[in-house]
């Protein structure tokens, strides 16, 4: 059905991306694509799509695929029926209700008699049964929009599907939606996505990097366990690479102390044995030739190890390196730091909340505040910092230090630079040398440095961020996460996780990704109606 063929893209700047990407995709198959961001996940499935030409290689497919891409806001000038690809078929079906059978009408409808009730159908499978198909896209939520990519599928019956993030605009209730269709779908598919729970509804995962694509034959959980065996065996690998350096060393100290040893034995022995001058020459230049050889030759060997070495620690995660070393000598558990009662918020009399918000928070909690988009989230969290009052109720707050941080992480942002928003955040008076230190240890170099912040990428803002925190050391009351995984790759999002696990205060949670929810410890939630 697809076939992929030593596809190869090059920037127009020249930048290789990727190249020589061999895949191949049958009938029924769901594939998920992986990877960290900048591979070009993205870019691999618009060629697939026909929006992009690759530089080599080449695609073959049997028919033209369906593509649900990502949407920023690029696609608000359409409607409803032009995101479908629809448009064509219904001005035709129309024409011809209205007496106007041209043979290009008939071409266009294409004896899609029932294109109407398939779009209808097709919306309401998505809840979009009050949207109509002349509304316009930028009326529409980032989970509608969604949607409505997904809803022309049962619409085109594509043999191949093209997902990209899918999953990111979706609250609980589309992700579900989502879920039952990717099961029962009997089609092929090739999604890209970091959301492990969706990524485990694939039978095959495709992890891509710059020189080719690595398949490992079951969900997300089953390469999970493929990951910890390779990485167990890089482990060994690393100890076997450090012993023989080791080792190798050690010969090649032992080679040259009993080759300085020889050389000036037989020097004595020449002297002994009265040899002329010329000849004491040629054999000193003669022991020193091959003194040289040998000295090259464990170089050589002590060179080579030590490269091995070095290529294997690279392939090491970071993850442990990346803590936040907070003071939390300051936090008292078991402390009420947040009690709202009968909290309600509106405009006009017209409340927000159905039931108004009863409940206490205690320090040290794990809470995740649940309900689907629009239904309060963000107003609350605006309640607790103490940017709105509520209407009704009270909210009272007892607690010092917040930290927000939103899905863009909006923290790290402006033209300043990486090391001078590293700076604002040293209110401890650590030394220069110490503040590039952790710029290191959050894989951020010398030549970052300078960099400014608006050009960094969704992971890069989030590991300044903890970076910073690491550099400021005082530990918040609470840290309030709203959607952190949204735009992180998979392996970001394992840094961001281990990093919130060092944290010992309190954590509210706004988030839709259960697994991230499972991994960082989450205790309880607080619904919304």
């Amino acid at each position: 059905m697809l076939i992929l063929q030593h596809l190869t893209y090059i920037h127009s700047n020249k930048d290789l991306l990727f190249e020589n990407i061999d895949l191949s995709i049958s009938d029924h198959n769901k594939v998920a694509l992986i990877g960290n961001n900048g591979t070009g996940k993205s870019t691999l499935l618009k060629i697939i799509a026909g929006q992009l030409t690759p530089s080599g290689g080449s695609v073959h497919m049997d028919s033209a695929p369906y593509y649900v891409p990502q949407h920023f806001g690029q696609y608000d000038s359409l409607t409803v029926g032009d995101a479908l690809k629809v448009n064509t078929k219904l001005n035709a079906l129309h024409a011809i209700l209205a007496g106007d059978a041209s043979e290009e009408n008939m071409n266009a409808l294409d004896d899609d008699w029932m294109i109407e009730e398939k779009c209808a159908q097709a919306l309401e499978s998505w809840q979009l049964d009050e949207l109509s198909l002349d509304q316009p896209m930028a009326e529409l939520s980032g989970g509608q929009k969604t949607k409505v990519f997904l809803a022309g599928i049962s619409i085109h019956q594509p043999d191949l599907v093209l997902l990209d993030e899918p999953g990111n605009h979706l609250d609980r209730a589309g992700k579900q939606l989502l879920f039952d269709f990717l099961d029962s779908w009997q089609g092929a598919i090739l999604l890209v996505s970091h959301d492990r729970e969706l990524l485990n509804h694939f039978d095959m995962i495709a992890v891509l990097k710059k020189q080719g694509i690595t398949l490992y034959g079951g969900n997300y959980e089953f390469y999970l366990e493929q990951k910890e065996i390779e990485a167990n065996a890089l482990q060994e690998d690393l100890k076997s690479k450090e012993k023989a350096l080791r080792k190798a060393k050690e010969a090649e100290r032992e080679t040259a102390e009993r080759q300085q040893k020889l050389d000036a034995r037989g020097r004595k022995k020449q002297e002994k044995a009265g040899l002329p001058k010329i000849m004491m020459n040629t054999f000193k230049n003669s022991a020193e030739n091959s003194t040289a050889k040998q000295k090259d030759l464990h170089a050589e060997k002590v060179g080579g190890i030590a490269r091995e070495l070095s290529d294997l620690r690279s392939a090491v995660t970071a993850h442990d390196k990346m803590k936040i070393d907070f003071d939390h000598s300051r936090l008292h558990q078991g402390k009420i730091l947040i009690t709202a009662e009968e909290v309600n918020f509106g405009y006009a009399g017209k409340m927000l909340w159905g039931q108004p918000l009863s409940f206490q928070i205690v320090s040290g909690e794990r809470i995740v505040l649940r309900g689907a988009n629009g239904s309060g989230k963000s107003t609350l969290i605006q309640l607790i910092l103490g940017q709105s009052e509520p209407v009704r109720g009270n909210m009272i707050t007892n607690f010092g230090h917040a930290l927000y941080i939103d899905q863009d992480y909006s923290l790290i942002r402006g033209s300043i630079s990486i090391f001078e928003i590293a700076q604002t955040f040293n209110q401890m008076g650590l030394q220069e040398h110490e503040v590039k230190i952790r710029l290191n240890r959050f894989l951020f170099p010398k030549e970052y440095w300078d960099k400014p912040c608006d050009a960094l990428s969704g992971g890069e803002k989030m590991r300044l961020m903890l970076c910073c925190l690491t550099i400021q050391q005082q530990s918040p009351e609470i840290i309030i996460l709203d959607e952190p995984t949204n735009n992180l790759d998979i392996q970001n999002v394992e840094i961001l996780t281990n990093a919130i696990n060092e944290y010992r205060g309190t954590l509210l949670v706004v988030s839709h990704d259960d697994w991230f929810l499972r991994e960082i410890g989450v205790e309880r939630s607080i619904e919304f109606s």
